[in-house]
């Protein structure tokens, strides 16, 4: 056996030759983990491959047995495996800060994407739309009431047309908004497959009109004609014989849609009793109707039995920022809040530094930092955990720069 000082230089030439390949599988495995979850790999799960790797007989056990312990060659091969140890938690240490920082293209969410089948996808004027329909029977949410039996059988019949070109997880968040709008729900699930078919899960509306009407004004149902495209929510102006009244729809129902449902259920020919009026619609189809105008409380009074003459949708004008948000829509970009959070890349740094357009293919349009809001900030605008963050930017690059920064 060779003196001490030689064992260990044995020892380490012994550590560099078999602890090459465990460094460079523990680099690789803390740069991928780190770069696609985000997650860093433990100690204790490096430790035991790379020993492993080195071609030690039972990982860490190798170290109690008594054929190890007892050898010759105990020294040698105790500096060796020790060497290994730490060129691997080094390795996998400089993987795992590399994968944190290093511009992150790929995520759990990209590999996991659901996309529609091309067989359900029709190209009309050049971009691809899918008509969305209700499979199934409409489910009930926990914690709220049972959907009722006509709102369930309405829902069935429901069907919309959506951009095909995005994510399914976003076509389902517009789906439920859609519906949500549509059916005045409290809340809303919606799950879709690769034919485009909706599986839903709903809850009623907690409240009918009483939660549209806005405090200190009175609805008012009265008959007029109704515009074509009159929708919950739109201004109009009310003319009768005695004077004109201002006011906002809360609700509505047409005619031709009552008139469409009845014709619907005696075409047989047999003597059914009438069916109940068509439900009130988020948007008039045009023609005479009921309508439900939310008014001042003091005008209520003076405003019921009267004949309205003539009923006018008030002009809102182009309102600029949502015409903003529109091309951006159709451009592909997304607006989202980010906020920093505790151990972020870009937390102690500045948005020059951090190179956030290049790095994330982002721009930061607005920053909130300590409880002040900062617009089109500079590269030197300083960012911490806990700031709040506007960015715009295509879908995939706000949601893997939200990842990075979360």
């Amino acid at each position: 056996m060779a003196s001490f000082p030689v064992e260990v230089l044995l020892g380490l030439y012994l550590g560099i030759l078999t602890g090459i390949v465990p460094a460079l599988v523990a680099w690789g495995f803390g740069f991928a983990f780190k770069y696609i979850t985000g997650v860093t790999v433990p100690a204790l799960g490096v430790v035991v491959l790379a020993v492993a790797i080195a071609g030690i007989n039972g990982g860490l056990m190798a170290l109690n047995d008594p054929t190890f312990t007892q050898s010759a060659n105990q020294v040698r091969l105790s500096v060796a495996v020790i060497f290994v140890l730490m060129l691997s938690l080094y390795a996998h240490s400089v993987g795992d800060k590399m994968g944190a920082e290093f511009p992150r293209r790929l995520s759990l969410r990209k590999l996991t994407n659901r996309t529609l089948s091309s067989d359900v996808v029709e190209l009309v004027g050049g971009r691809g739309q899918v008509e969305i329909r209700i499979s199934g029977d409409v489910g009930d949410m926990e914690g709220y009431p049972a959907v009722p039996a006509d709102l369930r059988s309405e829902m069935q019949e429901w069907s919309a047309t959506f951009p095909a070109d995005v994510p399914l997880v976003e076509l389902e968040s517009r789906v439920a908004d859609r519906l949500r709008t549509e059916f005045d729900l409290a809340d809303v699930s919606v799950s879709l497959d690769e034919r485009a078919s909706a599986t839903v899960n709903a809850a009623p509306p907690l409240g009918g009109l009483s939660k549209r009407i806005p405090s200190g004004k009175r609805g008012v149902s009265l008959r007029a004609l109704l515009p074509t495209g009159t929708a919950r929510g739109d201004e109009v102006t009310l003319a009768t014989p005695d004077r004109t009244y201002e006011g906002t729809v809360v609700s509505l129902r047409s005619d031709r849609a009552r008139d469409a449902t009845r014709g619907a259920e005696t075409d047989g020919g047999t003597d059914l009793p009438a069916p109940p009026l068509a439900p009130p619609l988020p948007v008039a189809d045009g023609g005479d109707g009921r309508v439900t105008v939310a008014v001042d409380a003091s005008q209520s009074s003076s405003l019921l039995g009267t004949t309205v003459d003539r009923l006018a949708v008030k002009s809102r004008g182009t309102r600029r920022e949502y015409e903003l948000l529109s091309l951006l829509r159709r451009a592909g970009h997304r607006i989202r809040k980010v906020t920093i959070r505790e151990g972020s890349p870009l937390a102690g740094t500045t948005i020059g530094a951090a190179a956030v357009r290049d790095s994330h293919g982002v721009t930061v349009l607005a920053v909130r930092h300590d409880g002040r809001w900062q617009f089109a900030p500079r590269g030197s605008q300083e960012l911490v955990a806990g700031d709040d963050l506007f960015v715009v930017g295509t879908y995939d690059a706000v949601t893997t720069f939200r990842e990075v920064v979360a």
